[in-house]
């Protein structure tokens, strides 16, 4: 980039800040930008500019100090005093072991300066002397003890200060500081920490050199029981302090560790503590560092932090250094405003904290607004998170709203507290297209507008406004009609439930059954019948929808068979071979043959075991039926997710619980490491409602959670090709617990890349959606869904070979921008892929994946376009289509299916239930994957890779590949039956074999010369075959006639 260039993107990028202060991609954006102009004031601005609107890691603040203590006169008290402020306001934000070592050498060294002087400053008074600095350096210590691995470092250097102080101390000053040392000797012994030993060495060491030795025997064993506590406690914590440095110190590890902690009986406050501070640093370094997921991951610290040390009292300032860290923090704002009006309702607390009376709850809801995280002004601006508006507005109107009714408030309180909660909801519409799906907000301002007499109606509008807000929400349009009931609003309610019950709601069962349960509680006998027959209509409509619907499932699955026929036979060889001789052509599945019936029978065969066989009008040539395709289940909408079962749940539990909803067809659990869950699919859609309103209700006297499996379900698509599942699981783990991961088989179409990944509870899918259009990498932004199933084909690719066009005749000097050039006028590409040799060298043929099946669709008017001096071909994209070699040769020499067979491995000892997808990952990070199948009977699979060296590297391997705990099990494939089916009866008559119904159907194909069908077999060559005899009794040659 160049200067002008830069001095642009400057300008824009300040631009931009002023409007949004408190992003911290804007301010890493600038930072990064001074530092490529190689400009020290202006990065020195940068760097200001981000500590004065939010907490900063150690890799902002590190450079300040650097500057402060360069350009200050630090030999002046007034200089150093200055250095000594922004060490205070770094380590205020988060604790580095940097700074602080930092912090401690430069206390150091400005003590011994000024002890050297022969003439003190005037204005020194206590500054770095003895005194000052021995409680300075123990502030600085104390702020890195909760690093229990670390935290030894920083005590080593102020121990060892300590002990050059007694060393040069007169001999009236030594018994002074022999007790402050042994004071400061014995607190560090009470502490856990990594060299705890060394430290009980340093204390007889010190006990010898400085006590009575009558005394030195009490002392220790005083101190080693001192020790014990914290001995134990390191000793309980060392596996988990060595599991998260081997993690690097990932936030995961940390969330783990945490979590640990947070389940024992009596969490130590100190450990905790200390951990917390480790995790919100490393978030912060990796929130600046761009990391995804890190500022999700801070957020989570934060709230768990506060929860945490709620029992043992907050300070103003913990408020502070919270609020100044994660801006953009719902949840934590929330926390802070309760904070204040436990505050205010206390007295007490009034006039012991004077910091409090500066900011009252008013001031902290315009200060967390005034930072543009929760507002969004333009629909072109990224979207924010409902979850993070709906706390903050809830905690500021409960406080009014208490306020009111306790009497402490006037008129101008109750007006206050409806327009801090209609803003809320403007905000939470304007923030997303989804908002927020709960309706809390709405449901506050209903029940307070009801629980007044004088302005009920008001509620209605209410939820008539969210009603038409959420138009497909069938939530939305039931908590209306429930106020209109509860208003004796019911011709109204009629009315909308007449209106709304043929519309396309997300789920109108729903609503359907409040109707029903309306006119039975208010209706008369006509209006129920009427509502009756409404529904029935309704029903029968969404019925013929999905009728269409499964049809279409239907014609996927017959189209995905006759791929997979057609497929099968290019992989025949590979995945299901048969001992061939000579030109015989190899058949997929053994031929039907008649054991018992001798070559030269004369016996009609029954009628009954004839092949089933259907005539065209007008032809006599026989066609065998195709089996039908036998329609899914529709799983997703009859399957219910339960979740935070007890350990001891059992299916008899489950039954028991849903046996008044339907037929359930089946339970499946799924026990995880912290929680059990599982899935109960009924036969019926229907049941579905029913089974709903089970949440909330006990097993074993355990709350447990209900709701629809896809709605806890995202779709994910447009990921990098780098990704694999521990990165999607990295990726995503930080909004919840994830259930399970699902990835499509690469088998028929290599270039599939999207997932489905389902978590525990819903929350967390709503909340993984904030990653939606995120840039992973430049130009490519990740697409998350939820799984909706009336919205299959945005979560899908079955219409992408409707996407994809292939261009063919190119250039060996046309690349990838040149086709873009060419294809963008049309529409957005999604991808480009020019087809490459080995050597780098265009194949001259390329595939162009669009955005739109429309824009796609425009493109092949780019047919016979001219580029490079070459007429392109452009045409869509058959996947069914495969590439083979018009002389049936391979760059081996050997047939296709010999050449096959040579670069594939057979891989035993999978386990059980493993995904194609999972296992071609694995494999992938070994060799040159091209395919892979498994045989789920035999827990086997046939993996073919690019060439026979990658199928070497397999099989040589000397390290183990380990899956799910079972270490994978590598062979040569070899020709013979295959293990993924059974072998071909051998023949029983010396050669001969007669086939089902040769006998019985003679006049299909006799006397007509025909080339071998798919399915024929010839006899091979051998000296001792003897020739057919035409004696009128049917044999080989007659049957292949037949099948002609």
């Amino acid at each position: 980039m160049d200067e002008s260039s830069s001095l642009d993107a400057l300008a824009d990028t300040l631009t931009r800040l002023s409007m949004n202060p408190y992003s911290v991609d804007l301010h890493v954006q600038h930072i990064r930008l001074a530092k490529s102009m190689d400009d020290k004031d202006q990065l020195l601005v940068a760097l200001e500019m981000a500590v004065n609107y939010m907490a900063t890691p150690d890799t902002i603040w590190l450079p300040l100090i650097d500057a402060k203590t360069a350009t200050s006169d630090i030999n002046t008290p007034e200089g150093a005093l200055e250095v000594l402020g922004v060490y205070s306001k770094a380590e205020s934000d988060y604790m580095s072991f940097s700074i602080l070592k930092k912090h401690l050498a430069f206390l150091v060294d400005r003590h011994e300066y000024f002890s050297g002087l022969e003439v003190e400053p005037e204005n020194l008074g206590e500054l770095f002397s003895d005194d000052w600095t021995r409680e300075a350096m123990s502030i600085v210590v104390s702020k890195g003890t909760g690093h229990i691995s670390q935290s030894h470092v920083l005590w080593d250097q102020y121990y060892n200060w300590e002990l050059e102080i007694l060393e040069k101390a007169s001999t009236d000053e030594k018994p002074r500081l022999v007790d402050v040392i042994e004071k400061i000797l014995l607190a560090r012994l009470q502490q856990p920490h990594a060299n705890h030993q060394d430290t009980y060495q340093s204390y007889s060491s010190f006990t010898t050199a400085h006590k009575p030795a009558s005394e030195y025997e009490s002392l220790l064993i005083a101190a080693s029981k001192l020790r014990s506590r914290a001995i134990k406690a390191y000793e309980k914590r060392e596996a988990s302090e060595m599991a998260l440095a081997a993690a690097g110190h990932s936030l995961d590890a940390y969330a783990t560790y945490i979590a640990a902690e947070r389940r024992r009986r009596d969490p130590d406050y100190f450990i905790l503590c200390g951990l917390y501070e480790c995790g919100l640093a490393e978030a912060s370094r990796r929130q600046f560092a761009g990391e995804f997921g890190a500022e999700r991951a801070m957020q989570m610290f934060w709230v768990g932090y506060i929860d945490f040390v709620k029992s043992q009292g907050q300070s103003v300032e913990f408020w502070q250094r919270a609020t100044r860290s994660v801006p953009g923090s719902g949840e934590v704002w929330a926390r802070y405003i309760r904070f204040l009006e436990r505050d205010q309702e206390s007295e007490a607390s009034k006039d012991e904290m004077d910091v409090s009376k500066n900011e009252d709850i008013e001031a902290a809801y315009t200060r967390a607004l005034s930072t543009a995280l929760f507002t969004r002004d333009r629909k072109s601006d990224p979207e924010v998170d409902a979850d993070q508006i709906v706390p903050l507005v809830l905690a500021r109107a409960g406080a009014e709203k208490r306020a009111v009714e306790a009497g402490r408030a006037d008129e101008n309180d109750l007006a206050t507290f409806i327009k801090v909660v209609e803003d809320g909801i403007a905000m939470v519409r304007q923030a997303s297209n989804s908002g927020d799906p709960r309706f809390r907000l709405e449901k506050l301002l209903s029940e307070f507008y009801l629980s007044l007499a004088d302005v009920p109606d008001a509620a209605v509008q209410l939820w008539a406004s969210t009603a038409a807000h959420y138009r497909s929400s069938w939530a939305a349009w039931v908590a209306y009609t429930d106020v209109l009931i509860r208003t004796d609003h019911h011709d109204l309610t009629r009315k909308t439930f007449q209106d709304m019950s043929t519309k396309n709601l997300d789920y109108p069962e729903a609503l359907w059954d409040a109707w029903h349960n309306f006119e039975h509680a208010h209706g008369s006998l006509s209006s129920l019948e009427e509502a009756i027959n409404k529904i029935t209509q309704a029903r029968a409509q969404l019925e013929t929808r999905r009728a269409r619907e499964a049809e279409k499932a239907y014609a996927a699955a017959a189209a995905q068979y006759a791929e997979q026929q057609a497929a099968s036979v290019a992989a025949v060889s590979v995945l299901a071979t048969c001992a061939t001789q000579g030109s015989a052509p190899v058949v997929s599945e053994a031929m039907d043959v008649d054991p018992s019936a001798p070559a030269d029978t004369k016996e009609k065969r029954k009628a009954e075991e004839e092949l089933p066989v259907t005539e065209a009008s007008g032809s006599k040539k026989p066609r065998l039926e195709t089996p039908p395709v036998p329609l899914k289940r529709d799983r997703e909408n009859c399957t219910v997710f339960v979740a935070d079962l007890p350990s001891e749940a059992t299916e008899p539990d489950l039954k028991a619980l849903f046996k008044d909803c339907g037929d359930i067809r089946d339970v499946k659990f799924t026990r995880m490491p912290e929680t059990l869950v599982a899935t109960v699919e009924f036969y019926d859609r229907d049941s579905v409602p029913a089974a709903l309103t089970k949440d909330k209700k006990r097993i074993h006297e355990t709350e447990i959670g209900v709701h629809l499996a896809w709605r806890s379900t995202l779709y994910i698509t447009n990921f990098p090709e780098k990704f694999d599942d521990a990165s999607i699981r990295d990726l995503f783990g930080q909004y919840g617990l994830i259930f399970d991961v699902r990835w499509p088989s690469k088998k028929f179409k290599a270039t599939r890349r999207f997932c489905y990944l389902q978590y525990t509870s819903p929350s967390s899918a709503e909340r993984a959606l904030e990653l939606h259009g995120r840039e992973l990498e430049p130009d490519r932004a990740i697409s998350v869904l939820i799984s909706n199933p009336e919205r299959k084909k945005e979560r899908s690719d079955a219409d992408a070979n409707e996407r994809e066009l292939y261009v063919a005749g190119l250039s060996k000097f046309a690349t990838k921008e040149d086709l873009r050039k060419v294809f963008e006028t049309y529409g957005p590409i999604k991808e480009i892929r020019l087809a490459e040799d080995k050597s780098g060298q265009s194949k001259g043929f390329a595939f162009i994946d669009f955005e739109s099946e429309t824009d796609a669709r425009a493109a092949l008017a780019a047919n016979n376009h001219e580029l490079k001096n070459r007429r392109i071909a452009v045409t869509f994209t058959d996947s069914r289509v495969r590439a083979k070699n018009k002389e049936g040769t391979a760059e081996t020499g050997l047939g296709r299916r010999d050449d096959a067979r040579n670069r594939s491995v057979r891989v035993r000892n999978i386990p059980s239930g493993t995904q194609e997808g999972l296992l071609h990952q694995l494999l992938e990070k070994h060799s040159l994957v091209k395919r892979t199948e498994i045989f789920a009977a035999l827990n086997e699979a046939v993996v073919e890779l690019e060439n026979p060296a990658e199928a070497g590297k397999l099989l040589l391997r000397t390290e183990p590949i380990i899956l799910d705990g079972n270490i994978l099990q590598f062979s040569e494939e070899q020709a013979g039956p295959s293990r993924g089916q059974p072998a071909a009866p051998p023949p029983v008559t010396g050669g001969m074999f007669v086939p089902r119904a040769a006998g019985s159907r003679p006049r299909a194909g006799l006397g007509r010369a025909r080339k071998p069908g798919l399915g024929a077999t010839q006899t091979p060559s051998s000296s001792n075959a003897q020739p057919p005899e035409h004696t009128g009794q049917k044999g080989q040659d007659d049957f292949r006639k037949m099948l002609g």
